[in-house]
Order: structure tokens, then C-alpha cells, then sequence
């Protein structure tokens, strides 16, 4: 009979040692089951699988640690459990019904079709409402810390809660309470790889999200596409002001960026670093590596959040590029994040170093109240606010709106959840209709507008924050000088194809 343990398993506790100790030595005899059933027959356990479940996240706040530390933790904890112990990654492939089944798929193919766990082969181990789905496959369910099924009352800690104390705690290792509850194998791993840092790090990042992103709302194969898109437009504004040597790319999207200088001859004995924090382009980022499209060997890639802390050692780097990334510190963030980020950038390099940023400003005088005509000939008038589920629809209707009426759902749906909302009214002069706000809010608007495609995720950035000027002002107190050449420019395209006639 085996025990399969299905689990993200980041820590493994005292209680789950004694529990599968018990199970081993009495054969599950008297064992009782999530139903409370107990079981009068004895069995000879042929071993324990450990399916680890989201092995291909790492770096967030669901999965703060990689597979290989989690699967290094699990063979040290089962030393003393005298079966054999299997350790298997289970990718997370999003919201699948039959994950039960493709688990158990899963470790039959990767034992080479060793191990074919069914119900007359196996109990599986689980404490949390995963256990229906192996409950429908059949399977008998040995509740661990499940106490209550119906009620979800626990006879103790649950691993994930002590995660959390240990985040919570100052000096965790030295809590002789809570210490009690860590096997010494998770001790020794978690000390080893100083996780007890990494993972307080990420559980306590006010901007990222669950699964390592920073909106949940981003339809990842629109941006990626336009990412690739204006690759060439970016590298071409920014690579005068690169410096060979060390080159980071912060904020990287899909490596598009680093593709690009990787193919310049002048950089051919750089050294290049993307940073994602973003999960799912952090792994296009390695595919693309794996598939060959740099030129240049030396590539590196890191999944790191770059607002709370440095990613690169102090004074290291020759060049840093950032690109449409500080607006959404100071939209999913604070201003406090962001000039914590810029001070960062600043240890990051060396005397003569460089950090190149691309973003998005606000105009000069932001605060001014203006008046701004908007065409209500081009579109649409009736029903600016209507709401729908499909995606696809959302977007044939804000493309039919006049630029009046996708004003009025812009001021409807802009930075609505962050409480930070424009502030506008209506004003006729003559034969023509008026809105009334601030330069920049105003300028909020133009910029975003045609975003029609990822129109929600979009309603939480701001752009227009800081005008050039103010930018100056901040990067002086950070301690930088600016390039000369440092401008604010119009986008010709934009002007011309989302501005003119509007």
C-alpha cells in the first residue's frame, strides 16, 4: 500500500513526521479516515510519493519556494521513516477540474510507469478540500491535521500557518515554541538558504500579487505582443546611453529589450540581466533562453521584486534600463516605493554608471485647470457605463464609443478601487460642450484611452505624476546627474492616430 501526500509542502511540520511514522508502523491499523472510519486492517506500506504541487512557481506569495529546496527538504525529512520516499514535481497548469487525476498521470509518468497509484493501492493524505477531487477518483482520505471535515476545524497548525509565524516572528529560529513545530529538516534547509528572509520578503511586498504579478487583471498574450512589438522603438531611444559591461534590464517583460542589445556588436562582451517579477513572463523569459534567440551566451535572468530591495550588488552595474515600469510602482505601490526604488537603482551602480528610464510623464504645470473639448461625432453616445462578462464584447463596445462617452467611462472606471479618482465637471461655452479638470488628469485620459484591449488593467495606472521637471528634482535628491539630452517627447504615432480630431 502506499501513501500518496500531495501538497505545496513548503515546511514540513513535527506533527506531519509523527503522523506518517504512526501510519508506517501500524500499517494504518486503527487509522481513521476523513470520515472518521476506522480502519481494522493491517497493511505492509510500500512507501510515501510526495507530489509537490505548483513546482513551477517560485519567488511568490503562494509558492515563495523553489521545487528543488521543497523536494531537498522532503527526502531530508524522510530519513528516519524507514519506506521508500518518492518526490515528484507537479506543475500548476491553472484551474483544472480532474487535478487529482492529472497528479496521480503525473507521477506514473515520471516514475517511468513505476508507481500507478490507484484506490486499491493507495490512501491519500490531505487536510484540505483538494481531497474531494481524489475522493471522486475513489481514493480513502487519511485527514492529517483535519479534525472536522464539514466544520474545516484542524487538531493543529496547518504547514501554511506556520509559514506565517515564522514571517511574523522576529527571530524565529531562536522561538523555542514555534521551533517545536518545524521538523529539524525544514530548520536545517530554511537556515541553510536563509529562506526565513526570502520568504518575509515576498509574503510582506505590498505590490505583488498571489502568483508573483502585479495586476490580475493583465491579458498576457496582448501584452506580450506588444512588448515584442515596440521592442526595436525602445532599444533604438535608449542605446546611445548604454554602457558595456554589466547591463541589467529591470522590469524586462519577455526579454525583448535584452534581445535586442544582445544583438549589438558593441555590447558583444556584456554581460546581460533581465529582472521579472511577474511569474508568467519570468518563464517566457527562460523559454526564450532555452530556445536560443540571444546572441549573447552570458544571459541571466532573475525573478526578483526590485521596489523593496537591490537586485544587483551595490555599485556593480554599468547599466540599468528600466521601461514603462516606475508608473506602476507608483500605481500598484506608493510614491514611498518609488523613491525607494530610485535610491536603489542609485547604490546599484558604479561611479559613471548609467540607469536609463523609459516611461510615460505628466505635462509641466499638472495642477492647472483646463478646459478640454472632446468629439462626440465619432462614435457612440448612449449607454457609457454598461457592463459586460465576455472580454471581446467589452472591447467592441468601448471601440464604438465617441471620445466623449469613453471619457465619461474612463472617469467612471478610473482608479476607482485605489479611491483616487479624477474630478471633472461639464461647462458649455457657445455651441460647445466643455470638461473641466486638471492638466493632468486630462492627460490621464489622452494616454489611455485607446487601451481598449486591456482596458480594467489599465484603470489602475497612473502616468502623469511627475512632469520632467519633477523627475529632475527627484533624481538630484537621489544623488544622480542627468544627461543633457534627457527629454520629454511626443509619441508622432500617438499624436497623430489618437489625439488629432479627438
Amino acid at each position: 500500500m502506499y501513501l500518496l501526500f500531495p501538497g505545496r509542502h513548503h515546511l514540513m511540520t513535527s506533527f506531519q513526521f509523527r503522523y506518517l511514522q504512526n501510519l508506517i508502523q501500524s500499517g494504518l491499523h486503527q487509522a481513521q479516515d476523513v470520515d472518521g472510519e476506522v480502519i481494522d486492517q493491517r497493511y505492509k506500506i510500500d512507501g510515501v510519493i510526495f507530489a509537490v504541487t505548483s513546482a513551477n512557481h517560485s519567488g511568490t506569495k503562494r509558492n515563495p519556494i523553489p521545487f528543488y529546496l521543497r523536494a531537498m527538504m522532503i527526502q531530508e525529512f524522510c530519513k528516519e521513516l524507514e519506506v521508500p520516499c518518492y518526490v515528484y514535481g507537479i506543475d500548476d497548469v491553472g484551474q483544472l477540474p480532474n487535478f487529482a487525476t492529472y497528479t496521480v498521470k503525473q507521477v506514473k509518468h515520471q516514475s517511468d510507469l513505476q508507481l500507478n497509484l490507484t484506490p486499491e493501492n493507495t490512501f491519500v493524505i490531505c487536510s484540505t478540500p483538494v481531497l474531494q477531487m481524489y475522493q471522486s477518483l475513489g481514493f480513502s482520505i487519511l485527514p492529517a491535521e483535519l479534525k472536522d471535515v464539514a466544520k474545516q476545524e484542524f487538531s493543529t497548525d496547518l504547514p501554511w500557518d506556520i509559514v506565517e509565524q515564522i514571517v511574523a516572528a522576529d527571530q524565529w529560529q531562536d522561538d523555542a515554541k514555534l521551533m517545536d513545530k518545524v521538523h529539524p529538516a525544514t530548520q536545517h534547509i530554511w537556515h541553510t538558504y536563509q529562506l526565513g528572509e526570502k520568504v518575509n520578503n515576498i509574503l510582506s511586498d505590498p505590490i505583488i500579487g498571489e502568483d508573483g504579478d502585479i495586476t490580475e487583471s493583465r491579458d498576457y498574450n496582448t501584452y506580450v505582443r506588444q512588448m515584442d512589438e515596440i521592442a526595436e522603438i525602445k532599444f533604438k531611444d535608449t542605446s546611445p546611453y548604454i554602457l558595456p559591461g554589466r547591463i541589467g534590464d529591470i522590469g524586462c517583460a519577455v526579454g525583448s529589450w535584452i534581445k535586442q542589445a544582445s544583438e549589438d556588436s558593441r555590447l558583444r562582451e556584456s554581460d546581460f540581466y533581465g529582472i521579472e517579477v511577474a511569474r508568467q513572463l519570468f518563464d517566457i523569459c527562460n523559454q526564450r533562453k532555452h530556445n536560443g534567440e540571444f546572441s549573447n551566451p552570458n544571459v541571466f535572468f532573475a525573478q526578483k521584486n526590485a521596489v523593496t530591495s537591490l537586485v544587483f550588488e551595490k555599485e556593480a552595474m554599468n547599466t540599468i534600463h528600466t521601461s514603462s515600469l516606475t508608473h506602476e510602482i507608483e500605481s500598484y505601490g506608493s510614491r514611498k516605493d518609488l523613491l525607494t526604488f530610485i535610491a536603489n537603482r542609485y547604490d546599484e551602480l558604479v561611479s559613471g554608471g548609467v540607469w536609463i528610464n523609459r516611461d510615460v510623464i505628466g505635462p509641466e504645470n499638472g495642477e492647472q485647470e483646463v478646459y478640454m473639448w472632446l468629439n462626440k461625432e465619432d462614435g457612440k453616445n448612449d449607454c457609457y457605463d454598461q457592463q459586460f462578462d465576455d472580454h471581446q464584447q467589452l472591447v467592441a463596445y468601448l471601440d464604438g464609443l465617441s471620445t466623449y462617452s469613453r471619457f465619461l467611462r474612463f472617469a467612471q472606471d478610473f482608479r476607482k478601487t485605489e479611491d483616487d479618482a479624477i474630478v471633472y465637471s461639464l461647462k458649455e461655452l457657445g455651441d460647445k460642450s466643455f470638461v473641466v479638470m486638471k492638466l493632468k488628469d486630462a492627460a490621464e485620459f489622452m494616454l489611455t484611452k485607446d487601451y481598449t484591449d486591456n482596458w480594467y488593467s489599465e484603470m489602475h495606472e497612473r502616468f502623469c505624476f511627475w512632469s520632467i521637471t519633477d523627475w529632475e528634482e527627484q533624481l538630484l535628491k537621489a544623488g544622480f546627474q542627468l544627461v543633457e539630452s534627457s527629454h520629454a517627447y511626443t509619441n508622432p504615432w500617438i499624436a497623430e492616430n489618437s489625439l488629432k480630431e479627438k
